[in-house]
């Protein structure tokens, strides 16, 4: 898959940030040594960390050489380290692993979310954030679009849901604290859904097409968005947004 691309996904920097602020503000940590940032991108989310606790050791991680640079730059104390979020270990244990709209990319998460609360300390804190969208029209139409035309279905695994997602963490010897949110997002037209959804969502619907194919693809796509969206009175269009939140505390 061609690499992110930060600019066109801090293009809705503050709405992207918002979740991550409102997980962060459920996280009941006061002392904290050291913070792992799994799926840092471009350091949105590391940056609300860092301010939160400016004497602790960062690590952030990514598999995309652009939101990496992107993140070096804007917070140079930090340490950013290109690995595989499903596989990767810190040296040593640490207070929080905070992973804001990335693991929904990662398969399996029933072997993924113990191995994620066996890099805690006893009392660390696993906070999770991910969009859970996957029944929005905004992503039902990448699949529909992707049927009419021919291509292979590329959307993402179904996440677990709620009451699994208790069950594997309880399980792991946590203590749960696990909700989700509706976000109403205030878009200027359809086109800037398209624009919302390519810098995410969209990117493996895309990755193998020709450009040719990706005009299609989008045009159709911009026209089931215009029946599925109405503008309100004021020409704005109201984008719903589920995400999921977790925040899970390692017991002893």
């Amino acid at each position: 898959m061609a690499d992110w691309n930060p600019s066109l996904y801090l293009q809705y920097g503050a709405e992207r940030t918002r979740p991550a602020a409102e997980l962060l503000a459920r996280v009941a940590l006061n002392e904290v040594t050291d913070v792992l940032d799994l799926g840092c991108g471009p350091a949105n989310s590391t940056a609300l960390l860092h301010q939160r606790w400016p004497s602790a050791r960062f690590v952030g991680v990514d598999n995309s050489p652009a939101m990496l640079e992107q993140a070096r730059v804007a917070l140079p104390e930090c340490q950013f380290i290109e690995a595989n979020i499903q596989t990767y270990r810190p040296p040593h244990s640490v207070d929080l692993v905070y992973a804001n709209a990335s693991l929904q990319w990662i398969p399996d998460h029933y072997e993924l979310l113990p191995h994620l609360v066996s890099l805690l300390k006893m009392n660390g804190v696993l906070a999770i954030q991910m969009p859970d969208n996957r029944d929005e029209p905004s992503h039902v139409l990448m699949r529909e679009v992707a049927y009419e035309q021919g291509f292979p279905d590329r959307s993402r695994d179904p996440l677990p849901g709620v009451h699994a997602y208790f069950d594997i963490l309880t399980d792991a010897g946590c203590e749960v604290d696990i909700w989700r949110t509706t976000y109403y997002h205030k878009m200027s037209s359809h086109q800037a859904i398209v624009d919302w959804v390519s810098a995410t969502g969209l990117r493996p619907w895309l990755q193998e097409l020709s450009e040719h194919e990706q005009r299609n693809y989008l045009e159709r796509y911009h026209q089931l968005l215009e029946q599925q969206y109405p503008l309100q009175e004021n020409g704005q269009i109201l984008l719903a947004f589920p995400r999921l939140f977790i925040v899970a505390r390692r017991e002893p």
